[in-house]
């Protein structure tokens, strides 16, 4: 197999966007030290649209588009994305060909004032840019209020800096990659605020016909991270999973054995179905098939089709 010579790796433009993309960088300019490695930075229309929620505007694709465009074009050789942005159902002639090490999935409780949600009093504002955060807290918590939050990582700890909330729930990994690990008041466990699919990992996209890209990237993937978001992205693939659905799935590998954990919720969190599933890691995506046909059975197609008849046109 001949070495790269020259690898354009495509991003977005936010700070934990361009802090993945040189992660990435970095590690092929470990592996390949005589290629040239460059970043290619882009605005994309999820980086624009900030005065509504995901939700409402077209999903998590928006965050992709314009990476896919120069991938097809050939600005760039590949694109670096936190996975969880990434489309369960990602199309020809693209693939996702390395899922990296997996970093801290929990979500993270951030606060100047109090120290955990269970801290906050009733009627305070928690700001989160997830659905699925969002019916989580509210089941918990009925008292609070949950506001949405938009906007990159600085944006969002303004805003809470500023008074607008009284907390925010985000992602452990972003805080603690750009160096905020002192913002998180508390971490929230699992068994409380289920992970989004793919959550702390970083995936790598490629246009299907680079076999070179594929053979070149090879050393960067983790089999056990793999496998995990293999089973998480089946259950969110299976059920439709969006961002107008209020869906988390969560693998985690304990010798030679996948464990999966999923959960469909109404976005008020009134209703919660819950499904857990085990078995060989080599089944992960069977597993993961398995777990959203319980949650089916147990009562989420009946959530699914009132959030899809009350979708916004």
């Amino acid at each position: 197999m001949s070495l790269p010579q020259r690898l354009v790796i495509a991003t977005r433009a936010s700070r934990l966007a361009l802090w993945q993309a040189e992660h990435v960088r970095d590690r092929l300019r470990t592996l390949y030290p005589a290629c040239a490695v460059e970043l290619l930075t882009l605005t994309t229309r999820g980086d624009q649209i900030l005065d509504r929620t995901l939700s409402k505007v077209g999903g998590k694709g928006l965050f992709v588009k314009e990476l896919e465009n120069a991938l097809l074009d050939g600005r760039a050789d590949l694109a670096v994305h936190s996975l969880k942005d990434v489309p369960v159902d990602l199309q020809a002639p693209f693939e996702l060909c390395a899922v990296l090490d997996r970093a801290d999935p929990r979500d993270a409780f951030v606060s100047n004032r109090y120290a955990s949600l269970a801290d906050l009093p009733a009627g305070a504002v928690v700001g989160t840019s997830s659905l699925r955060r969002e019916s989580q807290i509210r089941s918990r918590f009925p008292a609070l209020v949950v506001k949405p939050l938009r906007g990159n990582l600085d944006t969002r700890l303004g805003k809470l800096d500023k008074g607008d909330y009284d907390a925010i729930v985000l992602a452990a990994a972003g805080l603690e990659r750009l160096g905020l690990g002192e913002r998180i008041r508390s971490l929230l466990d699992p068994a409380d605020s289920l992970p989004a699919a793919g959550q702390g990992a970083l995936g790598i996209e490629i246009r299907d016909d680079r076999d070179d890209m594929r053979a070149w990237l090879a050393p960067l993937v983790s089999a056990d991270t793999t496998a995990c978001v293999l089973a998480e992205r089946a259950v969110s693939r299976k059920l439709g999973g969006s961002c107008q659905v209020p869906l988390a799935a969560f693998a985690q590998i304990a010798g030679g054995t996948l464990s999966l954990r999923a959960l469909v919720a109404s976005p008020d969190g009134t209703r919660i179905v819950h499904a857990t599933h085990t078995g060989p890691v080599e089944q992960a995506e069977a597993i993961g098939e398995a777990a959203a046909s319980e949650l089916l059975d147990a009562g989420a197609a009946g959530i699914l089709r009132e959030l899809l008849h009350n979708e916004p046109d």
